[in-house]
């Protein structure tokens, strides 16, 4: 009966353990389209450097009606931002940073960050997209 039972148990961990992956990660295709690219520069506000991906989230000022906008960027995981020479203080709220990437593809004010302009310095985001400055 122990035997069994450990098995079922076993068996379960398994199972949820190899979905977890899954719905935690994306491809790229699916949440982003390629043809549509963005330049954004702002202040950014906020900055989450964690797994899957990185965040960082910046108002940017219309030049014409002065209206300020909330973006989203997603950019690749730290381990990938760190061999692209970025560290967790490479970021941080309050700074003008400039980015090209790609847009969502379900319209909201968030984009796949394909390189971000830091400190007057190009670094790569180690974005999904696979392309690197």
């Amino acid at each position: 009966m122990k035997g069994r039972m450990l098995a079922v148990l076993s068996g379960a961990v398994a199972l949820i353990a190899s979905v977890m992956p899954l719905s935690a990660h994306h491809s790229f295709a699916a949440e982003f389209d390629a043809t549509k690219t963005v330049t954004l520069t702002g202040v950014v506000t906020k900055v989450e450097w964690m797994n899957p991906h990185t965040y960082f989230y910046v108002d940017v000022k219309d030049a014409d009606s002065g209206k300020v906008t909330s973006w989203a960027c997603e950019m690749g995981s730290p381990n990938g931002l760190t061999r692209q020479g970025w560290t967790r203080n490479t970021l941080h709220a309050g700074m003008v940073v400039s980015m090209n990437g790609t847009l969502a593809k379900d319209g909201s004010n968030r984009a796949n960050a394909r390189d971000v302009l830091v400190d007057g310095k190009k670094l790569g985001a180690a974005s999904s997209e696979g392309v690197n400055p």
